[in-house]
């Protein structure tokens, strides 16, 4: 099965180099078929540039520029259009996410036939590291009423590093967030819709090097609206949208 890592870049120029070679040598470590696919959403300082460089080294790197409209959704879906694998990952490009956990997404997925796997910073395994007080505050609010409202266990619906099957991301779409409000449409989505998934417990570094482009002042509503909809979609679409189960083969008598 063929993995894409999807990775959102914008003025990533100090921390992309270690995250695409960290990325590549560790999926090249465990024989991982891959392509590593980055948005280049538009990005003022060097990034594009060091993606060029890189590309003499990474020969499973393919990068294309998002002309716009332009913000973290919108560089995630682009990159959702244009992946060549059989899954696909949605992964940081300021290293806050761990390459061996993706290696224990993609096995879980292949052992367990998994539509989805999501992780947790959350649960036993998981862990953050230097992760904001006021953010991770906000976090487990969050994540409380997102449980309350939709009626589910898993517990970082906002983490947005996952691995889905093509299959599902096509199962989920059309897409509607534009910005960070999109981590918590494509799980809620694949878990309204039918798809299963398994949890597996991720670590989480906060980043070294330039500034997050999160603003949480500008997202409470949006994820609400997100919320709103997939509480919609659960509970009067009437299963219009759910996932369509493929029928068995009929043997034929000879």
């Amino acid at each position: 099965m063929k993995l894409s890592v999807v990775i959102p870049a914008y003025n990533e120029e100090e921390s992309i180099s270690d995250t695409l070679r960290s990325l590549y040598q560790t999926l090249k470590k465990y024989n991982i078929p891959h392509e590593i696919f980055v948005t280049n959403d538009n990005s003022k300082d060097g990034t594009l540039r060091v993606l060029d460089e890189l590309s003499l080294e990474i020969p499973t790197l393919v990068y294309q520029t998002n002309p716009g409209p332009n913000g973290f959704g919108y560089a995630v879906r682009f990159g959702l259009e244009r992946f060549s694998g059989d899954c696909v990952a949605v992964f940081m490009a300021d290293m806050s996410d761990d390459p061996e956990d993706l290696v224990k997404y993609y096995n879980k997925m292949v052992e367990g036939d998994y539509d989805c796997v999501f992780g947790s910073r959350w649960e036993k395994g998981g862990k953050v590291i230097d992760y904001p007080a006021l953010k991770k505050v906000i976090n487990r609010v969050a994540n409380f009423i997102v449980r309350i409202i939709m009626g589910i266990k898993y517990n970082d619906t906002t983490n947005a590093f996952k691995l889905y099957k093509r299959e599902t991301i096509e199962g989920i779409k059309p897409f509607l967030a534009p910005h960070f409000n999109l981590t918590i449409e494509l799980p809620l989505k694949a878990m309204v819709r039918g798809y299963n998934y398994a949890v597996v417990p991720n670590s989480w570094t906060n980043r070294k090097y330039g500034e997050s482009k999160l603003k949480i002042k500008e997202m409470g509503s949006r994820y609400f609206f997100i919320l709103m909809y997939c509480f919609i979609e659960k509970f009067f679409s009437r299963g219009d949208y759910m996932k369509k189960s493929v029928a068995p083969k009929k043997e034929v008598s000879r």
